[in-house]
């Protein structure tokens, strides 16, 4: 037995013990910052991924991924050096949000549609917040401006899209030194790859359905515990004066970037969750709406620690490694908060100037397309919950059944 090993399995031992202590010592306090986590995932996250999970997993199955991974080979290989498929991973975790990316990444890496370190690349853009947590959770409800949404979303995209062309590079040592040829477009090919995927697959309609929804409700219980575990954990740190003390050094930094050090806090719990440590931010009077916009670039970007338990977990269920998706996230983060500092006069300020004009069709555009997302933000709030339930029971009899 190694002595690096005994004391990873000390200082295991003791954090768990100790969390588990305050849990006892806090319990209104935990109860509380579960219940925080739990409406959350209750009324939005569920309900808003799991049509996606369901669904990805369908154009798995029927070899659609396959045939977009044929015809966008010649696009996805020179720009990020992944699969085509890739291609389908990217635009789904955009549209449905984390850990989406991660999933879809595991899920095509069991397939033996990438390889370890097209895996690896691929997961570190394909996770990112999706348009309605940005446009109707940040934008409208924290910042109560749905004007800013625009900003986040380009800068928190705009870095995605750095981050994949950064990370091409990585394993490039690892990888065989011959490169892989291009590909032409071919419809053909595609169709028929799509064809022989669907024949492969001898299940029955109804039992692939099943598994379907088995597989995502699965998942996203695990998701649920991670945000309630790391909603309690961030209010038991809070309680303990913890992040008093790294509100210390976080300060020193916000200092010399002339930010107020009245942000520290903010930024501490979006370190381990991004809504509280969003919401926080925004409500920060002594910042201006920049530095607000600049720091809860940063966050989304980070993803927190929250999300990043999530992917860990999902990805260890394959070869695929953790931590060039920390690395990439630590990325995305900077590039992020730049690219929100030097778009805010054009994406914000300019545009607010721009709809006070009488007439201005490109604006009411944008509105229109921000308003979209606020409406299904606003929905699941109302029937989310709803919808939550009547799944999670349709789960428990498909199960019961099963059995």
């Amino acid at each position: 037995m190694s002595r690096i090993q005994l004391i990873k399995t000390f200082l295991y031992g003791i954090s768990a013990t100790f969390l588990a202590g305050c849990f006892m010592v806090f319990p209104k306090e935990a109860y509380e910052a579960s219940v925080r986590g739990m409406t959350v995932w209750w009324e939005v996250v569920f309900p808003s991924l799991l049509p996606f999970f369901i669904l990805s997993e369908f154009l798995i199955r029927f070899g659609v991924v396959s045939f977009l991974g044929t015809l966008f080979e010649p696009l996805m290989r020179p720009l990020f050096r992944v699969p085509g498929s890739g291609g389908f991973v990217w635009a789904m975790g955009l549209a449905s949000g984390f850990p989406s990316g991660a999933k879809l990444t595991a899920r095509l890496r069991q397939e033996g549609h990438v390889t370890q370190i097209e895996g690896e690349r691929l997961a570190s853009f394909t996770n990112a917040s999706n348009p309605l947590f940005i446009f109707g959770a940040i934008a409208v409800g924290f910042f109560q401006n749905a004007s800013i949404g625009l900003l986040l979303a380009a800068a928190h995209y705009g870095g995605n899209l750095f981050v994949g062309l950064v990370m091409r590079f990585h394993g490039r040592s690892h990888e065989q030194s011959k490169p892989v040829p291009a590909r032409s477009v071919s419809f053909t090919a595609a169709l028929r790859k799509m064809h022989n995927d669907r024949l492969n697959q001898q299940e029955p309609l109804g039992k692939m359905m099943g598994d379907a929804i088995n597989s995502s409700i699965h998942t996203l219980l695990m998701i649920g515990g991670f945000m309630i575990f790391f909603s309690v954990l961030n209010q038991i740190l809070e309680i303990i004066r913890f992040s008093d003390m790294v509100s210390v050094v976080i300060s020193i930094f916000l200092v010399g970037m002339h930010m107020p050090d009245a942000l520290s806090p903010g930024i501490i719990a979006g370190l381990f969750e991004i809504t509280l440590g969003s919401q926080r931010i925004s409500g920060v009077s002594e910042a201006t709406l920049l530095q607000q916009a600049v720091i809860t670039s940063f966050i989304l970007a980070f993803n927190g620690f929250s999300v990043q338990a999530q992917v860990a977990s999902i990805l260890s269920s394959t070869d695929i490694r953790f931590m060039p998706f920390f690395i990439a996230r630590c990325i995305h983060a900077a590039v992020s908060a730049v690219l929100a500092f030097v778009l805010f006069t054009p994406l914000y300020t300019d545009r607010i100037s721009e709809a006070s004009l009488p007439v201005n069709s490109e604006v009411v555009t944008d509105y229109t397309f921000q308003f979209i997302f606020i409406t299904i933000y606003d929905w699941l709030i109302l029937y989310g919950s709803l919808v939550t339930l009547i799944s999670l029971l349709f789960w428990f009899c498909y199960n019961l059944k099963k059995d």
